[in-house]
């Protein structure tokens, strides 16, 4: 963020609401979290949409094993892109079929992380070769083996 102003302040209940909604939000109700902060359910919807409103929750993602449906290349290709044209390369390579994820990384290069599945290595050379027409330079390529995610500790209503 550029500007203090975009910073939202979150109280207990929203923090409460974002530690259980990013540890799992598929079994996650907003009457669970209500009884547990001894609120309304429907005070927990009106801050989830503010929150989601906000930016603040951006989306609820699904994690799919990708091995298990046929791709079995879940491949971290990392690109070099000139700082100016980072941002701008990043959302177009989302645009390529089989990219799943793209992260801005905050160095001088290895800058862009494009996460990708395919079913082979056609796919993956299919992928690289449009990363590069886009202008980013593929500098490595890691196949992901498994991912682990877990919920960040500072939103918790214990910390």
């Amino acid at each position: 963020m550029s500007d203090r102003d975009d910073i939202v302040e979150l109280d207990d209940l929203d923090r409460s609401i974002v530690y259980r909604l990013q540890h799992d939000a598929r079994n996650t109700s907003a009457s669970t979290i209500a009884e547990e902060m001894d609120v309304a359910a429907s005070t927990v919807r009106n801050r989830i949409n503010r929150l989601e409103d906000a930016g603040v929750i951006n989306g609820y993602y699904l994690d799919v094993d990708y091995e298990r449906t046929g791709f079995q290349l879940h491949t971290l290709i990392v690109c070099n892109a000139e700082i100016p044209d980072r941002e701008r390369l990043a959302r177009q390579a989302l645009e390529i079929e089989g990219v799943v994820a793209v992260r801005e990384v905050m160095t001088g290069s290895e800058n862009v992380h494009v996460e990708v599945v395919g079913r082979d290595g056609d796919d993956l050379s299919r992928i690289g070769q449009e990363l590069d027409a886009l202008g980013l330079e593929v500098v490595d390529e890691d196949i992901i083996r498994n991912e682990y995610v877990h919920a960040y500790e500072g939103f918790s209503p214990e910390s």
